[in-house]
C-alpha cells in the first residue's frame, strides 16, 4: 500500500516526513510504482524505450484517442471508462503536464486530472460498487491535496481500495483519516484514525497519532492560504 513505514531501520523521523509526503503528493509516487499499484503502464514503457517528453505526449494521445473512439461507440463499456481514466491520469503526470522538480502538476496536469476524473465517474455510474480498484487507487490521488482537492472523491475512491483488500494496513486507514478531515467528514475521520491505530504496532501508535495530526494541519494550511498547486 502507499503508506509503507513498516521496514526495518526507519527511524520515527523519517515515517513522520515519508506519510505526510505520500497524502500530500501521492499522485508522482503511485505513478512511478511506489506502492506497486501502476507499475507496468505506458510510463513504464516509456522511459524503458528512452523516448523524449514528445514521444511521451503522442503515445498518450494515441491511446486517448483509440479509447475515446471505443467509449463512444459503447458508451457503457465500463472497461475502457477506467482505461480512459487510467491514462489520463498517467497522462498529467508526465511531460510538461507535472513539474518534477517540485512535486506538483502544472495548469495542464490539473486540467488532465479533471479529464481522468471525468471518465472515472463515468466508469462508477457503470460498475456499480465493483470499480477497477487499480485505478480506484490512481484516483485517490487524482482527487487528493496534490491535485484536484475533491477530498469527498477521494474518500470515496479510498474506501473502494480498502473493501477490495483483504487485510488494508494501519497505514491506509491513516490515509483515509487524513482525506476524511478534508471533506469535514468528522466521524470517519475519527472511526478511521481509530482503526489506523487499533492496527499499528504498540510501539508506532503515538508516532501514528503524531504523523495523522501533522498531515491534517497541512491540509488545512492548504485550505487557509488557498495556493493554487502546480503554480
Amino acid at each position: 500500500m502507499l503508506f509503507d513505514l513498516r521496514g526495518r531501520g526507519r527511524r520515527r523521523t523519517v515515517q513522520v516526513i515519508y506519510l505526510s509526503l505520500a497524502i500530500l503528493m501521492g499522485g508522482g509516487l503511485v505513478l512511478f510504482g511506489i506502492g506497486g499499484a501502476t507499475s507496468g503502464g505506458l510510463i513504464d514503457a516509456i522511459q524503458g524505450n528512452g523516448s523524449g517528453s514528445t514521444s511521451a505526449s503522442d503515445t498518450f494521445q494515441k491511446r486517448v484517442d483509440a479509447l475515446q473512439k471505443q467509449v463512444q461507440a459503447n458508451p457503457r463499456d465500463a472497461r475502457a471508462w477506467a482505461e480512459l481514466a487510467d491514462v489520463r491520469f498517467q497522462s498529467a503526470t508526465a511531460g510538461a503536464n507535472y513539474d518534477q522538480t517540485n512535486g506538483v502538476y502544472t495548469a495542464k496536469g490539473k486540467a488532465e486530472l479533471g479529464r481522468a476524473a471525468a471518465a472515472w465517474q463515468r466508469h462508477l455510474a457503470l460498475s456499480g460498487d465493483k470499480p477497477n480498484t487499480r485505478v480506484a487507487n490512481e484516483m485517490v490521488q487524482a482527487y487528493g491535496a496534490a491535485g484536484l482537492r475533491n477530498y469527498a472523491e477521494a474518500v470515496k475512491a479510498l474506501e473502494f481500495v480498502i473493501d477490495a483488500t483483504p487485510n488494508p494496513t494501519y497505514q491506509t486507514y491513516a490515509q483515509l483519516a487524513v482525506l476524511a478531515h478534508g471533506a469535514k467528514q468528522t466521524r470517519k475521520e475519527k472511526l478511521s484514525t481509530q482503526k489506523a491505530l487499533d492496527l499499528a504496532p504498540k510501539s508506532q501508535r503515538k508516532t501514528v497519532s503524531d504523523q495523522i495530526k501533522a498531515a491534517t494541519q497541512q491540509l488545512d494550511g492548504l485550505a487557509t492560504a488557498g495556493q493554487p498547486n502546480g503554480q
